[in-house]
């Protein structure tokens, strides 16, 4: 921190407003040269962050957090409010296992008003703390801060078209983080603004409106005469219909014009919407030239931009992600039949359809940040004759629950749904672990949950979903496909899983990311004589109700490997089967995630945290085996 004059100093936004205005142009470039070197280290979203230094130092400048209120939509713009709010000395944990979250989060700080790790939420949430103040006679201002590509999804229109309606005093700032400055920041641009951010012109605007009340056929005149004025000066007409105060476009990154017009927007007692422009990556010259490639981030090299290889991966190059074995399988199903086609929401590299799109632009819809959308919308391709393949993140399919029941599987349509990041993320942490989807896909009539534990499955099962007549669901991880596990697969059907080890000690059923650990655990029971069937179940819905049959009457030991909440997830389906059955005289137990929301750290020592390492299971496996023939010994004969 030598090198640095300012940012040492401030620790609070106390701190901060002691700052004279003048200098908070250096402050600015400080945090922005602390945060790559931050970020370089710890990984997260460093694009957006960049672009919202300016507008992070002139909120704390303006406001009285946490008194005064400020929301954030995704918070991927708030890395300088936390270290603004006391969290500097605590970036080098950044997304790190007991470390700070990439998000804002009120168990971190009383400055966070709430968890946002999905978009589109930060405009009601805005709208209830500013109702909330009203009722009780506070005083407090209410910001929110809101990117362009939240605007996408349907929620945030939801709440501007009520917050237009209510009129509670709240400023919501539109970052428009767009790769260049748009042709509105300009001479006209920046007089018109000083115009209507004017105290004077407030206050004339509002007495002639009041005087015009009593005069209706004049008002009527002059209504007409303002809003034709408006609509052409105003770029934001569409806000000013809702109920809006529009105020912009203004460039994002003057820190001191941005405070000169928060100051002047906040005297209003009015619900006001001021539209900044900045860039995304600002003053990190890899992070402008490809703001999608460095929008979040692992550690890399701040001289060259690249991202640096952990020695695990280094060892596992000659292996491809789950992600990558999608990209693949869903170009060679395109190739083959030109009914297939591809949707997501805001996030074609993510998903790996950034490939689709290119080879097949007219058969690619991203849809933008808008998952419903996208779901009602995959219905209706299929209704068509078509054959939808939709993907996106488990986490993110939780927002379609109503869709995915009333416009797709009550229709009967045919829709497969690739549910990427489906287990845990690591890093991202509780709002991204995508841990859920069993339990809310499961109890949809007709529907298929599968898990593939490889590419060839991935490929396979593909193509059972796009000629399956029902909802399809696929779900796998944000990992890597072991090496051994990638190898031809024979051809399986709907509900149709395969036995990869025998043992008559034991059975472990499985699918999915869990296959490759349940055999290592395997071969860690066989050290201690502990012979184990290991079965890959591949789908969650339909079971292969025979293969489990088949399976307890080899042992009188039945264990559940999964990465899902237990709750409702693949062992409570086997369960079911059980009872529906009225098997008792078999002994199960469920290895799944617990029933808490799981913060971040990496995967792999979350997983052995929560027991489902190799290590780990085969420790329990053995124990409960053990505890087991023990209590056999002493039962009475």
């Amino acid at each position: 921190m030598e090198k640095y004059q300012y940012i040492p100093k401030i620790n609070s936004p106390r701190d901060l407003k002691k700052v004279s205005v003048s200098e908070l142009p250096k402050v600015c470039e400080e945090y922005r040269t602390f945060l790559i070197e931050s970020v370089s280290k710890t990984g997260g979203h460093l694009g957006a962050s960049l672009g919202g230094v300016e507008l992070n130092v002139a909120l704390h400048y303006v406001l009285n957090s946490p008194r005064d209120k400020i929301c954030w939509d995704v918070g991927h713009q708030a890395y300088v409010h936390k270290m603004i709010t006391g969290r500097r000395d605590k970036m080098n944990t950044l997304r790190q296992g007991d470390g700070i979250s990439g998000f804002p989060s009120p168990f971190e700080s009383s400055h966070d008003q709430f968890i946002v790790g999905h978009a589109c939420t930060a405009i009601s949430q805005g709208l209830g703390l500013a109702v909330a103040r009203d009722l009780q006679g506070g005083k407090e201002n209410v910001v929110v801060v809101v990117g362009d590509g939240a605007l996408t999804g349907g929620l945030a229109y939801e709440a501007l078209n009520n917050a237009g309606h209510l009129k509670k005093r709240m400023v919501i700032i539109l970052n428009d983080n767009e790769m260049s400055i748009s042709k509105n920041v300009g001479a006209i641009s920046k007089y018109l603004n000083k115009i209507i951010t004017n105290p004077l012109y407030n206050r004339i605007r509002n007495e002639v409106e009041k005087q015009l009340n009593h005069f209706p056929r004049l008002r009527k005149l002059a209504d007409y005469g303002f809003e034709s004025f408006k609509h052409l000066l105003v770029p934001g007409i569409i806000f000013e219909e809702l109920g809006f105060r529009y105020f912009g476009p203004v460039n994002g990154h003057d820190v001191i014009g941005l405070i000169k017009t928060l100051e002047n927007i906040l005297k209003l007692d009015d619900v006001c919407l001021l539209h900044i422009v900045t860039q995304k990556g600002k003053g990190y010259e890899f992070a402008e030239r490809d703001a999608e490639k460095l929008h979040g981030v692992t550690p890399f090299n701040v001289k060259t931009g690249e991202k640096v290889k952990s020695p695990s991966e280094v060892k596992i190059q000659a292996e491809i992600s789950y992600t990558e074995a999608f990209a693949q399988a869903v170009l060679q199903l395109a190739r083959e039949d030109e009914k297939v086609v591809a949707i997501t929401a805001a996030m074609p590299s993510g998903t790996g359809l950034n490939k689709f799109a290119k080879e097949f632009p007219d058969r690619f819809f991203d849809v933008g940040i808008a998952e419903q959308h996208a779901v009602t919308f995959a219905g209706a391709l299929a209704k068509g004759g078509m054959k939808p393949i939709c993907a996106i993140y488990s986490t993110f399919l939780q927002r379609s629950q109503d869709q995915l029941i009333h416009d797709v599987a009550l229709q009967k349509l045919n829709v497969t749904l690739c549910l990427d990041r489906a287990g845990l993320v690591g890093a991202d942490g509780a709002t991204h672990n995508g841990v859920f989807d069993i339990s809310y896909l499961g109890h949809i009539p007709d529907v298929v949950i599968c898990a593939p534990k490889d590419g060839a499955e991935m490929f396979h099962m593909l193509k059972l979903g796009v000629d399956y007549p029902y909802l399809f669901a696929m779900r796998y991880p944000r990992a890597t496909i072991p090496q051994d596990l990638q190898a031809p697969t024979t051809a399986f059907g709907i509900g149709e899983g395969e036995i990869l080890r025998d043992g008559a000690d034991l059975t472990i059923l499985t699918l999915g990311s869990m296959v490759e650990p349940s055999l290592k655990c395997a071969q860690l029971l066989a050290q201690e004589g502990i012979q184990t069937t290991v079965c890959n179940m591949r789908f969650v819905k339909p079971l292969d109700k025979k293969l489990i049959l088949e399976a307890i009457q080899k042992s009188p030991y039945v264990f559940t490997v999964e990465e899902h909440v237990l709750t409702g997830g693949f062992g409570s389906k086997v369960l079911e089967f059980l009872e529906q059955k009225e098997i008792q005289d078999v002994r199960v137990k469920r290895f799944a995630l617990p029933d808490e929301f799981i913060e971040h750290g990496s995967r792999e020592k979350l997983l052995d945290r929560f027991g489902l390492s190799p290590e780990r299971l085969a420790a329990q496996i053995s124990e409960t085996i053990k505890l087991g023939s023990h209590l056999r010994e002493h039962l009475p004969s």
